[in-house]
């Protein structure tokens, strides 16, 4: 580079300086994505090249033709002004954001394993169904949004296992002590399948993948005042749901999974008990001795 060329580039530097600064934000604000406090998030590569070649492009023509160089700087700062603008006003708007949320859970197609995992179960539980047991995986969840909207825990009690409810438990006193209410409403669940079956030792466990889409936002349990996120708002969800039960355990036709309200056992109305104990047929019902129980329940990426 001879010196009159660093001349033209010490003297323009400042505006394309001021340039690179206003793309670095608007390729910063151009991935949404699903960054609420249950996810975190992800972005896809590729910008990063851009931006560094748009640079050099400007770079190069403020060198060799300052006067095309400056045009081509205000109709960019224009463009870019007019895109963050249009940006912030869509990023305000609860309509258009629920209509991306739901165009992606929509067009999301999780790999399904359903027909292969319940062939293995099949082997020997000749009498699994995994339509079944995917319903009563889908109502296990939804019984599970509605507890914890209602900060009450006692409803699935005996559909998780120990370890599981006392986790849960504990969360949810929270929330009570902090007077706070996390609320979980208008699910809708795109997606339901089986993932994984095996088996370890002396119990068995089947991995459930579900994608559901949701208002998740808390308030204030005597004001009502919303304090975290916004109630106007869908979230896309995905979750792995993880099953256990005793190896050796047998599916019982019209008994077993019938629903969130039955004994897994003998199939009574549920009576729920500190203990997680069937008042009728005495069976302890959260440890996955009789039927299968919710052992874990995450959020996943991708």
């Amino acid at each position: 580079m001879n010196k009159n060329h660093l001349r033209k580039l010490q003297r323009y530097l400042p505006f394309v300086l001021l340039i690179a600064s206003l793309l670095a934000c608007t390729f910063a604000f151009g991935d949404v994505g699903n960054q609420n406090r249950y996810s975190s998030g992800s972005s896809s590569g590729g910008g990063d090249g851009d931006l560094g070649a748009l640079i050099g492009y400007l770079i190069g023509l403020f060198i060799q033709d300052p006067a095309v160089g400056m045009v081509v700087l205000v109709i960019l700062v224009i463009i870019i002004l007019i895109g963050r603008f249009k940006s912030k006003k869509q990023a305000s708007d609860p309509g258009y954001i629920n209509q991306q949320v739901n165009d992606q859970a929509n067009n999301d197609r999780p790999y399904d394993n359903t027909s292969v995992v319940a062939d293995k179960i099949r082997q020997t539980d000749p009498a699994f169904s995994s339509e079944k047991f995917i319903s009563w995986a889908q109502e296990v969840f939804m019984k599970i949004q509605q507890a914890w909207t209602d900060r009450d825990w006692k409803p699935i009690r005996p559909f998780e296992s120990e370890s599981l409810f006392s986790t849960h438990q504990q969360q949810l006193n929270e929330y009570i002590r902090l007077n706070k209410i996390n609320v979980i409403e208008k699910v809708g669940i795109k997606h339901c399948s089986l993932k994984s079956f095996s088996v370890d030792g002396d119990k068995e466990t089947i991995v459930v993948i579900l994608n559901a889409v949701m208002r998740d936002y808390v308030i204030d349990a005597e004001t009502k005042k919303v304090l975290e996120s916004d109630p106007n708002r869908d979230w896309y969800m995905k979750y792995e749901l993880t099953f256990i039960r005793k190896a050796g355990v047998k599916t019982k036709p019209g008994i077993s999974n019938l629903s969130t309200t039955n004994c897994p056992c003998c199939g009574a109305p549920t009576e729920i008990t500190s203990a997680g104990q069937c008042p009728y047929c005495g069976s302890i019902i959260t440890t996955g001795e009789h039927d299968w129980v919710l052992n874990n329940l995450v959020g996943v990426n991708g």
